[in-house]
């Protein structure tokens, strides 16, 4: 077991040390909008979960969940805590109606994201974008993913340094997924402009200035996929477009996607297949090259199947790629012993849940022998779960495992609080890492 020093915690982690313990102080004037409380939330997030579980931040415009039990309960209610309506009001923030008609005129068309919907639709859309996730399709790319990333490493093993974002985490879930999508040919920089635009539009953090750039290239990846969809309508092939455009219902009721349904549930795989993947190799990355002790034990458990699947559950709770993301009340509810009106916004935050220490005692130590480390909620809950979890987990155990055969001596090249993150409350993403290394030769 190992302490993860980090958010200004004291080493040994247990009980959880925020330094000043003062939660009001904390929490008053306080906002999640705030760059230096984006960038370290931890103290942020115990406070809330200490005074006010269910916190509104005004400046933010939100009510704040925190504790892991009021996260479950969103959870296991789809219909009082919406996921459409929440994911609608934040996209876009205040240009959402001039980012639809530069869609509308310039992309193709204005697609809403068909999987951020709530049941009876979200159901049918679900079941039909499983198509593109069976446990045969995810296992089959087992050995191409191992290659791609192996190939990464072997890549950068002998320069001795490298940034972690730029260098291997973008760029390897990048070509995985593009990969797996069946997109032969791309450029690396340009899908990485494009998911972090389309990420921005949920950032809450984004001006009139960003808007109307990433929203230029929104309109790029639309016309793009657009056209790479049009030539499986004819052509299928053994990849994941061909899989959504073709998807047919599992019931046999002949039930199939529309092809705005389809482009946009195309786009949410590229996105999100990179994004947030390469957000958790990062943090991989930076949790081996800070805490010694438990790459040494990843070193001596490498072979370790169990042990492998048990350090990724860890990690995601630990360092979750996921800070939270939005819902909206459809009723007045109580949560939390906070009276919620109807139409109120909501920020779950899973990080803050996987950091709840009366579900995971002394939450800041990495331990992958918790007997409840499958519990995190780094891919959400309930009929919302991430569908490519499975896919996430595959890439993020094959990283692991290579990086510390071939790799030795990883240390970061910058100090700790020089790292700084994308402004965003739905991820926490550092904008790079520089790294240095060994080739390991035993």
């Amino acid at each position: 077991m190992a302490s993860v020093e980090a958010e200004g915690l004291v080493k040994g982690g247990c009980p959880v040390d925020h330094g000043a313990q003062d939660h009001g102080a904390v929490l008053a004037g306080a906002t999640l909008k705030d760059p230096a409380i984006l960038a370290h939330p931890n103290a942020y997030y115990a406070a809330m979960r200490a005074e006010a579980p269910v916190h509104y931040d005004e400046k933010l415009g939100m009510y704040l969940v925190s504790r892991y039990e009021d996260l479950q309960k969103v959870f296991a209610d789809p219909i009082t805590f919406s996921v459409e309506q929440g994911f609608k009001h934040i996209y876009g923030g205040a240009y959402f109606e001039e980012f639809k008609a530069i869609m509308e005129r310039d992309g193709g068309g204005f697609f809403p994201d068909a999987i951020m919907s709530d049941p009876p639709y979200h159901t049918r859309v679900r079941k039909l974008m499983e198509s593109a996730f069976t446990a045969h399709r995810v296992k089959e790319l087992e050995p191409r993913i191992a290659k791609v990333i192996t190939d990464f490493i072997e890549g950068i093993a002998d320069k001795g340094r490298a940034d972690a974002v730029e260098d291997f985490a973008v760029p390897i879930t990048i070509h995985v997924i593009c990969e797996q999508l069946g997109l032969d040919h791309f450029d690396a920089a340009k899908v990485s402009r494009w998911s972090q635009a389309v990420t921005a539009q949920i950032s809450a953090m984004q001006d009139h200035a960003a808007m109307v750039e990433n929203a230029a290239h929104i309109c790029d990846l639309q016309n793009y996929l657009i056209a790479r969809m049009k030539e499986r309508e004819d052509n299928p092939r053994e990849d994941m477009i061909s899989d959504v455009v073709h998807a047919r219902s599992p019931d046999g009721d002949g039930a199939a996607l529309t092809f705005a349904e389809a482009v946009s549930l195309v786009r949410a795989i590229l996105i999100a297949g990179n994004d947030t993947t390469a957000t958790a190799l990062t943090n991989l990355i930076f949790i081996l090259a800070t805490q010694p002790a438990i790459a040494q034990q990843l070193k001596e458990n490498v072979d370790d199947e169990r042990y492998l699947n048990r350090f990724v559950e860890e990690l995601l709770r630990v360092e979750p790629p996921v800070r939270g993301l939005s819902r909206m009340t459809t009723r007045d509810v109580e949560l939390g012993g906070t009276l919620i009106p109807a139409h109120s916004m909501m920020l779950n935050l899973y990080a803050s849940g996987n950091d709840d220490p009366n579900v995971f005692p002394c939450p800041r130590d990495f331990d992958v022998n918790r007997p409840n480390v499958g519990r995190q909620v780094a891919f959400g809950g309930g009929v919302h779960r991430c569908i490519g979890l499975a896919l996430a987990r595959m890439e993020i155990k094959i990283t692991a495992r290579e990086l510390v055969k071939r790799l030795d001596n990883l240390t970061l090249d910058i100090a700790i609080e020089d790292i700084t993150y994308l402004p965003s409350v739905a991820t926490r993403t550092m904008q790079r890492l520089p790294i240095t290394f060994t080739r390991r030769t035993v």
